[in-house]
């Protein structure tokens, strides 16, 4: 059995390329050292004890400090013993690293739960309020303390106290994603314990089958993103280029128009200038035809009278 120790830092989501959502927990799991390795020969049974968060030697005990120092290490804070198949193919002071698991890994998550205080049956056991109406004042108590004759109440009668503070083991999740550089590792779902709690990533004792899945990479994403932003660029340099052969084709249009209307306009300036150069003589000869024609109707009206 292979396991690493961690720490629990949160909660968030992660996408499939098939459109779902997978709620998964954030665990930091930093490079474990093996300080103690038990074998058969030795102890009877094979295991290694795992180590876990830096502990200042002023607050280590000279036990502690002498225990760590067999295996050249420091101090630690956390120290967890899981068995192994064979512990000869383990090394004293070697580091284990959370490479160890694949995404799609089935694995069991051990941790301490919640405190949730002193509670009563209710949230403690999940028993049945009494009636709340029609004068009833039986509520939220326990209930009866057990028979008559032993005058005792029985060992196991489930009553109020402590809840939480438990060692809990969440089985059969997957392991999501693994980042050996960030030192984390994604389980699917949720896993015992307050935030920054130590928690236990060993394998599955029921399910070994690996999952698929494929998880959409964000690197993939911002690339797609810069290629069509070339492609755009590149279009709009294209259009650019396009309206501005339309526009040496219309300046071209709009000058070979002016060229024309500034002939026409000089033709007909000059036509202009002749006609007003020739107007006085075309008023002379206008005025000799009105002399004659009143010459003529007086010479009618003699001639009538």
């Amino acid at each position: 059995m292979k396991g690493i120790l961690g720490r629990k830092i949160g909660m968030t989501e992660k996408f499939t390329k098939d459109g779902k959502i997978i709620p998964v927990t954030v665990v930091l799991v930093e490079p474990n050292v093996i300080t103690q390795v038990k074998t058969n020969a030795t102890d009877g049974y094979d295991a290694i004890q795992l180590s876990f968060t830096e502990k200042k030697e002023k607050r280590a005990t000279k036990a502690e400090i002498g225990h760590a120092k067999k295996a050249n290490a420091t101090p630690k804070r956390f120290l967890k013993e899981i068995r192994v198949s064979d512990a000869s193919i383990y090394e004293l002071g070697s580091t284990i690293e959370g490479n160890i698991f694949e995404a799609g890994d089935k694995v069991d998550v051990q941790g301490t739960s919640k405190g949730k205080g002193f509670t009563g049956v209710i949230k403690r056991h999940n028993q049945k309020e009494g009636p709340k109406t029609h004068g009833s004042r039986y509520h939220r108590r326990p209930g009866s303390m057990g028979p008559m004759r032993p005058m005792r109440v029985l060992k196991g009668k489930k009553l109020a106290g402590h809840m939480g503070v438990e060692t809990t083991t969440i089985q059969n999740l997957t392991i999501v994603e693994v980042d050996n550089e960030l030192n984390y590792i994604l389980v699917s779902g949720n896993i015992p314990g307050a935030k920054n709690s130590l928690v236990l990533i060993k394998e599955a004792v029921k399910d070994n089958k690996k999952v698929q899945f494929e998880l959409i990479e964000y690197n993939e994403t911002v690339e797609e993103n810069n290629d069509l932003e070339t492609e755009e660029e590149v279009t709009v340099n294209e259009t650019d280029n396009s309206e501005g052969i339309i526009e040496t084709d219309a300046n071209e249009n709009n000058t070979e128009k002016v060229n024309e209307v500034e002939e026409t306009t000089s033709e007909v300036n000059v036509e202009e200038i002749k006609s007003v150069e020739e107007t006085p003589e075309a008023e002379e000869k206008t005025e000799e035809e009105a002399d004659k024609k009143e010459t003529a109707a007086e010479d009618k009206t003699e001639e009538g009278k």
